[in-house]
């Protein structure tokens, strides 16, 4: 399978896309703001304690307080505990080994915490008060209402292993099936492990010499060692350590061993990530590519339709049958119709055949726009057992493809399909739009951030093949009033770059999401 990262690289806005066959899978999108600060380690300040939910508010210097649970803060329980919770949770039980199925960085989050998990003795007000300062680690950002989720259980990932500062274990992807190599790495890092810090053998590890795990596990620790030094010296509600960016991350976590392609077109990132790669990971056979095409990257791939089609409700199945996909902060509701579709034999084969093709389809969507949480799924209703069965068995294989970590409950007697998918990262509805005022909330728009951007990289792509000396964008008053103040910066950077002024014109009559951009001259 031919896998490709297509990274569209602009001053205010990183937005990386993994196709697989030229399919796109999964989209990241990043901006300087709140909303995309997971794995970032904060020295906070204890804002408010919770008993009565055994929680607390930290600040971390942003406008919504972080949120940090009791067990997020306890790091001793015995091992006792930790084997009943192995058993209670379908983990291998290994004296020095926690061989979950752990693969990127956020999977680690439940891993870390199983001690915290488990222990009953301490109550929040026993380890957290009020001003008190404390270094976390972003476990979740925020999503809607809900402020950042954060943990004193650090993880930090590196291409072959992960390093957990604060747990003493050695665990080993359960991806790496092989025994002799699970005995060989797990032999090789207690050889040379001089601390009791955890560390997590990443699927990627497999087969990889002792030299290199060395070069690794003294990257981790020299990074940590760094991260306690500058914490000591830094004042609360300050950052202590920046996750890796959105195209590092999906180079480090997404391609790794199966790398084929990144084509970038930034010059600036392009080289940047040439240097990450000789630096950190020398033995990737990864082809880099620098775009430099007039068309907008995301266009020239096919990208940006298929991203606009993934903020639709309805999505239409080949056979003329169709879902609605609705979100909401609680949870997703995807439901199967038939649509079109009538079939060429009878009902029970034409319900079965549109619900197989379902199948395929909300494992698809489910991964492109990274609906996370409680997914509740309404299949046409079968009469057949076999049926049921043969849905059910679809609906599993589908969904070993995610790397997020998923749980799929059997078909209830309703033919309804219960599952939960971990959530660390706001959904792609949420990252582009914003609940719309035409429709009470009912629906959504754009957000006026995203259309901005959009004005952004559209006047980028025309300005090559405009002869005038001067721009004119038409554009509802609200959109007016962001170019002009918070998002400012985007025109005077075109401005600059192009030596050409930018009129920004609001017009009352426009609907939200409608610009035009003219092109004149001025004498």
């Amino acid at each position: 399978m031919l896998k490709e990262l297509v990274v569209n690289s602009a001053p205010h806005e990183t937005r990386v896309a993994l196709l697989e066959n030229g399919t796109i899978v999964e989209v990241f999108i990043e901006r300087e703001d709140e909303t995309s600060i997971a794995g970032n380690i904060y020295k906070g300040r204890v804002q408010r304690v919770l008993p009565g939910m055994q929680a607390a508010f930290v600040d971390i210097g942003f406008d919504q307080a972080a949120f940090i649970y009791v067990d997020d803060v306890l790091d001793t329980a015995s091992y006792t505990m930790y084997q009943k919770f192995e058993q209670d949770n379908d983990v291998e039980v290994d004296t020095e080994s926690d061989d979950q199925n752990i693969e990127t960085p956020d999977m680690v989050q439940n891993h870390t915490s199983w001690k915290a998990s488990l222990n009953t003795g301490c109550s929040i007000e026993d380890l957290l008060t009020e001003g008190q300062e404390i270094m976390v680690q972003v476990a979740k950002s925020s999503i809607g209402s809900k402020g950042p989720r954060v943990t004193t259980h650090i993880s930090l990932a590196g291409r072959y292993m992960v390093l957990l500062p604060t747990v003493d274990h050695i665990g080993i992807s359960k991806k790496i099936g092989n025994e002799t190599e699970r005995t060989r790495l797990k032999d090789l890092l207690l050889s040379i492990r001089k601390n009791n810090f955890g560390y997590i053998f990443r699927t990627q590890a497999q087969g990889i010499d002792e030299e290199t795990i060395k070069k690794e596990l003294n990257f981790l620790n020299k990074t940590w060692e760094d991260i306690l030094a500058k914490n000591k010296k830094a004042s609360a509600t300050s950052i202590v350590y920046k996750e890796l960016t959105v195209t590092f991350r999906a180079i480090r976590d997404l391609l790794a061993d199966e790398a084929d392609k990144l084509i970038i077109d930034s010059k600036e990132e392009y080289t940047k990530v040439q240097n990450f790669l000789k630096r950190l990971m020398p033995d990737v056979n990864l082809s880099v590519e620098l775009y430099q095409g007039r068309e907008s990257i995301f266009d020239a791939y096919n990208i940006e339709g298929d991203v606009a089609r993934a903020l639709k409700k309805k999505v239409w199945l080949k056979s003329g049958g169709y879902l609605i996909i609705e979100q909401t902060e609680a949870l997703a509701a995807i439901d199967v119709n038939t649509g079109r579709y009538v079939g060429k034999h009878n009902f029970d084969e034409t319900v079965l055949k549109t619900n197989l093709e379902a199948v395929k389809e909300i494992a698809y969507q489910i991964r492109l726009r990274n609906i996370g949480g409680i997914i509740i799924i309404d299949f046409i209703d079968m009469k057949k057992e076999q049926h049921k069965e043969k849905v059910m068995a679809h609906m599993n294989d589908a969904m070993k493809k995610d790397k997020s970590q998923t749980n799929v409950l059997p078909l209830t007697e309703l033919g309804l399909i219960q599952m939960t998918r971990k959530r660390i990262r706001r959904n792609l509805t949420r990252t582009l739009c914003k609940p719309c005022f035409y429709c009470n909330g009912d629906g959504h728009l754009m957000s006026g951030k995203s259309i901005c951007h959009k004005i952004y990289r559209d006047l980028v792509s025309e300005a090559g093949d405009m002869m005038g000396n001067r721009f004119t964008v038409k554009v509802h008053p609200e959109i007016a009033q962001l170019l002009h103040g918070r998002e400012k910066h985007l025109i005077s950077s075109l401005e600059k770059q192009f030596l050409k002024p930018i009129a920004i014109y609001p017009e009352p009559h426009y609907h939200m999401e409608e610009y035009h951009i003219f092109e004149s001259l001025i004498k």
